[in-house]
């Protein structure tokens, strides 16, 4: 298992039973598009589909595949020292924050409007307040791209539980069936 680094893991909350991870496995490999996959993702923890993001490298740009509203948003380069995605690609270890706002970060992508027919009751762009972050890695270790998934909310309390260890393992184990998709290579 790569590496991983804990922060502020605060209190534990209840998490669901997890399937097994042939058939987690099995689900995300029939996904035939970013938008399929992503989409399974946010069933698998639990989020809303605009709280995970997948990312693809290519010639030194960290280019979004989804959210479908940030694809056109920019691209963030590999050599960045404020995007935390960049840490992700170049340390090559998975990552867990349940205390994110604590994190500097750019928050510039957060300020673009992920309209879905998930938040449409909600009148603000609320903040990442929990994030999980891992490379997309092919057998030789090359960095493919990157996967995130998100809890937001006004502040850690109304975000959802903590991530868990287990957790990280899952979205490990979807980076892993990612770097075979046609849609990342």
């Amino acid at each position: 298992m790569q590496g991983k680094r804990n922060s502020d893991q605060g209190g534990t909350a209840a998490t669901p039973a997890r399937a097994s991870n042939a058939s987690v496995e099995h689900v995300l490999n029939q996904a035939a598009t970013p938008q399929e996959f992503c989409a399974a993702l946010a069933k698998l923890f639990g989020v809303r589909s605009t709280e995970v993001a997948l990312m693809r490298l290519g010639k030194g740009l960290l280019s979004f595949l989804y959210p479908e509203q940030l694809k056109t948003a920019g691209s963030i380069p590999v050599s960045s020292s404020s995007a935390f995605v960049t840490h992700t690609a170049s340390t090559k270890k998975t990552e867990l924050f349940n205390a994110f706002v604590k994190v500097k970060h750019a928050s510039i992508f957060e300020s673009v409007k992920l309209n879905s027919s998930e938040d449409v009751d909600r009148s603000e762009q609320n903040a990442i307040q929990k994030l999980m972050s891992a490379p997309i890695l092919d057998e030789q270790r090359k960095v493919l791209g990157v996967v995130q998934v998100c809890r937001k909310g006004f502040d850690v309390g109304t975000a959802g539980p903590d991530f868990t260890q287990d957790d990280l393992q899952q979205l490990e184990l979807a980076a892993k069936v990612l770097s075979g998709l046609p849609f990342v290579k």
